[in-house]
């Protein structure tokens, strides 16, 4: 497939999934080894760093206007009832933190998982079958919009997304909105958390990978150090670009959705995907 072709295509995967609770690495994974990109090449690898942050950049644009209000207010809150450790914005920082302190110990078990395609099968179909249940069990909350948000359930949330660090197919989001729901949290409060907490969580990640890969003498770096071309950047700008849009109109969507119809839907499309990942891998689709 033509670079240029396959940017776009990769930028609409990247931007439909990273924040559905469908595991976008997984989503990308398969589509690397259906299109034959070497994972040893290090401008791919890289390129897979830089449309997550334009994912993230469109869900900084969609919510500038709560952020500045988080900050506004700050740290009272908007009806002067919150404290330093219990605005919203301390809280997402809070589980961030939860979230980012274990993933960095457990880094080099992270890394051994990260193109494992039989552990993201298993985790697209583990997960589907946890979000399928919490959503037909936990639907009585007490917590129904973000800012209600307290301090027990920010810990909770950043200690279950611990768990899309180490099993990739897992889902950042899906761990966030089902470790929300179960701690009493709406679905559209839980949604919420999990499009905020994602704003510093993956930040860190892709600016930490980014760093390694323009370290020129890393020897142990995850992303190998890339000598770009005007055509590779004119690839990785497609991407990023397509990706940004894609993820824009997807958050917007997603609200929406939720409010009407909650997550099963995508939670059957977890356990199909799984399945249809474990059925490939036996019969050798993949080569390996």
């Amino acid at each position: 497939m033509n670079d240029y072709l396959l940017s776009v295509v990769l930028g609409v995967i990247e931007g439909l999934t990273e924040f559905l609770p469908v595991s976008s690495t997984a989503h990308l994974r398969i589509c690397e080894a259906l299109f034959q990109i070497d994972l040893s090449n290090g401008f791919w690898k890289m390129y897979s760093v830089v449309i997550q942050l334009g994912a993230i950049l469109a869900l900084t644009a969609f919510f500038w206007r709560r952020i500045l209000k988080f900050l506004h207010t700050f740290p009272g809150g908007e009806g002067g009832d919150r404290t330093i450790l219990t605005h919203p914005l301390s809280l997402v920082l809070i589980a961030f933190v939860v979230t980012a302190i274990p993933s960095f110990l457990l880094s080099k078990l992270i890394g051994k998982n990260l193109e494992n395609l039989h552990v993201m099968a298993l985790a697209l179909l583990i997960g589907g079958i946890v979000m399928w249940v919490v959503d037909s069990l936990f639907v009585r909350p007490r917590i129904h919009h973000m800012e209600e948000t307290n301090l027990p359930t920010a810990i909770w949330i950043g200690a279950v997304q611990v768990l899309s660090a180490v099993f990739p197919g897992t889902s950042r989001s899906m761990c966030t909105i089902a470790a929300g729901q179960v701690a009493g949290m709406s679905r559209e409060a839980a949604l919420e958390f999990s499009f905020f907490l994602s704003i510093p969580t993956m930040f860190a990640a892709t600016g930490y990978d980014l760093l390694k890969a323009l370290r020129p003498h890393a020897a142990t770096a995850a992303l190998a150090p890339v000598t770009m071309t005007p055509h590779l950047w004119l690839v990785l700008a497609l991407g990023f670009v397509t990706s940004f849009v894609v993820a824009f109109a997807v958050v917007a969507w997603f609200l929406h959705w939720v409010r009407r119809h909650g997550f099963t839907p995508f939670a059957i499309y977890r356990i199909v995907l799984g399945l249809g990942l474990l059925a490939a891998l036996a019969f050798g689709m993949f080569g390996r």
